[in-house]
């Protein structure tokens, strides 16, 4: 699946990759609730925030924008927790019906955490499975 990105978003990555080393392999400028969410090559989450969140604080200081970022995954299932992190996610399933959805099984205490305040980290997971694998939607269980 090809992903395009804005003129606005490849100027962001290229500056996060200078800061931080990492690849970044998708940008979403999240206007509604106001901050960026960069979609990181797998293993590179550590290289990505830095000794003490060192990377992270710089480029959200020089963006003036709180960022997001998730772990990219080769399988769907995988790439699904990893954007409701920091939730433990203890099962993934894909239905493969008219409509993908992804149904997550989270514990309860938990629940929070995967949905996020006003439901932003819920809300990233979507757009991005939605833009990386054509999932519809995800449901917690």
């Amino acid at each position: 699946m090809t992903v395009r990105l804005s003129d606005d978003a490849r100027q962001l990555i290229s500056l996060f990759e200078a800061e931080t080393d990492a690849t970044v392999r998708d940008c979403i400028i999240d206007d509604e609730y106001d901050r960026v969410i960069f979609l990181v090559t797998e293993g590179q989450m550590g290289q990505a925030i830095g000794a003490g969140g060192e990377h992270i604080q710089s480029v959200e200081e020089q963006i003036g924008k709180p960022i997001k970022l998730v772990e990219d995954a080769d399988r769907a299932e995988d790439f699904v927790a990893n954007a409701l992190a920091p939730a433990a996610v203890y099962n993934v399933t894909i239905s493969e019906n008219s409509d993908r959805l992804a149904y997550v099984e989270v514990a309860q205490e938990d629940r929070g955490a995967a949905i996020g305040k006003d439901g932003r980290n819920i809300d990233a997971a979507r757009i991005l499975a939605d833009r990386h694998y054509d999932i519809d939607g995800i449901e917690l269980t």
